[in-house]
């Protein structure tokens, strides 16, 4: 160790050189632009520019705290992420353990291949694909003999996102439990069958434990970005009707900064969701980590 040390010493222009790229395209892309956060605090204006603008301080803030749609928007955003949470999370890991239990090596990697897919769909053209699939003439309609328009129903809208959610990216996010999955002791497992474990024993007692801690990360993570729930799709599936259980805080952040024009008001309230991200993800961590035997991130 000692030895790796003095050579890291002796050469470090040469780690330097080859982590600069990385670095300053982080700098740029990731602490430059924090900058802008001084526009949620000043009554911004674009041609005196953020040193320029007046200060306004924490009126934009109150603003939308006192705003009558606030609880709906906020609402409309928990509710979202938490059902996603709810019924998106224990999905990855669900297929991972019903891909475990393959043995044929082709018939698994075709299944991964169809389960994989969907991941490298857009999501323009996703949304493209659910309002085709749910419009009036369109293939559930046909099979249930009605012409709903689904994408006019606030009720359904929910259900909309998060189903095709679970549909696009579950496969995809099942690739590192898979992986884990294929580091179990097969000793164990052989001796889990010895002592008759039945399917549903083995998995809870021998392949669960062995995915365990990355389950806890992926949760914390998940559990922290209860707030960032993703404008683009949320925004290609609004349409008028929906708007009670779709506009969420991301799609009205847009409306207000760039189509209205209001710069300033747009940034405090993405402060705002940034700020709640931060303290949902210290929470959910501290939690975990109590039940955890003290792992968390």
């Amino acid at each position: 160790m000692k030895q790796k040390l003095l050579y890291v010493r002796k050469n470090w222009q040469l780690y330097v050189f080859f982590l600069m790229p990385a670095l300053v395209v982080t700098i740029i892309f990731k602490y430059l632009p924090m900058g802008g956060i001084l526009m949620a605090f000043e009554d911004y204006n674009v041609r005196l520019g953020i040193l320029g603008s007046e200060w306004v301080g924490l009126d934009y803030f109150k603003r939308f705290l006192s705003s009558p749609d606030f609880m709906t928007y906020l609402l409309n955003t928990l509710k979202l992420s938490l059902y996603g949470l709810l019924w998106g999370f224990p999905m990855p890991i669900i297929l991972a353990l019903l891909l475990n239990q393959i043995r044929s090596v082709g018939i698994k990697k075709k299944i991964q291949l169809l389960i994989y897919a969907p991941n490298f769909i857009s999501v323009i053209v996703l949304c493209g694909m659910v309002r085709m699939f749910l419009s009036p003439v369109g293939p559930l309609n046909q099979i249930l003999g009605t012409s709903t328009n689904w994408m006019t129903m606030p009720k359904a809208f929910r259900t909309i996102y998060i189903a095709s959610g679970i549909w696009q990216g579950a496969g995809w996010a099942s690739i590192m439990y898979t992986a884990a999955l294929s580091n179990v002791s097969k000793e164990l497992e052989e001796a889990a069958m010895l002592d008759g474990a039945n399917i549903l024993q083995q998995i809870w007692y021998v392949q669960l434990p062995a995915i365990k801690n990355i389950i806890v990360i992926q949760f914390i993570l998940s559990a922290g970005n209860i707030m960032s729930v993703g404008f683009e799709k949320a925004y290609a599936l609004q349409t008028g009707m929906n708007l009670p259980t779709s506009e969420i805080i991301s799609t009205y952040v847009y409306k207000i900064g760039l189509l209205n024009g209001d710069y300033g008001y747009s940034t405090a309230v993405g402060i705002f969701n940034s700020i709640i991200n931060v303290i949902l993800l210290l929470v959910v961590n501290g939690i975990v980590s109590k039940l955890n035997d003290g792992e968390g991130l």
